[in-house]
């Protein structure tokens, strides 16, 4: 990892997000014009915005990408999909965007910041999340509706959020939430310290948590299943880097870190 902006930014707020993508465009220059590694020719700063939940993945992903483009230094802005898609529209200098759900995929398909059609490169389900050993004896989503756990929940314009009021309605659960954090990370980190009693994030972040949660499945979350896009974005600075990562993503060297992460196939 380079140690001036950092070769993976892992989860910053989208003003910073921002402001480690311009450093990167002064200190880098344009990534279409520098020297390609071997025999591709790609090289240069290849920023991607990137939902939350795909941190463990994308970084593992952005360190193979480098491996095989010696010349080209990966840069990842995480956080929310809505806060990143919105930075896009407002001219953040972005190469690719990879949003936790087709809705705020549509958000820059319609202002016309994307170039070609988004795919989907993997799936996610939520789980509940609960401090290790289950403090507050959290079994099912009837429990997010009692006024006694201390819950936290994703934003309701994020991804994660949208997902749980799916999930909510399907169970017929109204949720009492604690706190809404801007994404799934945060909501995370509130379990990972003991801060609430439970709260709903992706499986694949149960498995990020490692062994300061606990995921309890319920069968509701099949209602509430998110398609992950990715698309290149319509000024991006590298575009050549661009593409290449998006069809890196599809390959099986790509489905097989998914897969370990926690995600479904498409």
């Amino acid at each position: 990892m380079k140690t001036v902006i950092g070769r993976v930014v892992r989860r910053l707020t989208p003003a910073v997000a921002l402001i480690v993508v311009l450093a990167g465009c002064a200190s880098e220059g344009s990534g279409g014009e520098s020297s390609g590694g071997p025999g591709d020719g790609l090289g240069g700063t290849l920023t991607v915005f990137a939902a939350a939940s795909l941190t463990e993945a994308f970084t593992t992903l952005g360190e193979q990408f480098e491996d095989a483009h010696p010349d080209v230094d990966v840069v990842f802005g995480f956080a929310g999909s809505s806060a990143l898609a919105e930075q896009i529209r407002q001219g953040a200098p972005a190469d690719v965007f990879a949003s936790a759900s087709p809705h705020n995929m549509e958000q820059v398909v319609v202002s016309g910041d994307i170039t070609g059609g988004p795919v989907t490169f993997a799936r996610n389900r939520l789980e509940i999340a609960v401090p290790t050993g289950n403090p507050a004896s959290i079994s099912g989503l009837a429990d997010f509706g009692r006024p006694e756990p201390r819950i936290a929940l994703c934003a309701e314009q994020v991804p994660c959020g949208a997902a749980a009021d799916k999930a909510f309605a399907a169970a017929g659960v109204t949720p009492q939430p604690d706190t809404r954090e801007p994404d799934v990370k945060a909501v995370l980190t509130k379990v990972t310290l003991g801060e609430v009693d439970a709260a709903l994030v992706y499986r694949t972040d149960i498995r990020a948590g490692g062994d300061k949660v606990t995921g309890i499945e319920f069968p509701e979350s099949g209602k509430a299943i998110n398609d992950y896009q990715m698309a290149q974005v319509a000024a991006a600075p590298n575009p050549a880097a661009a593409a290449a990562f998006v069809d890196f993503t599809l390959t099986p060297q790509a489905r097989s870190v998914f897969a370990t992460a926690g995600f479904d196939a498409p």
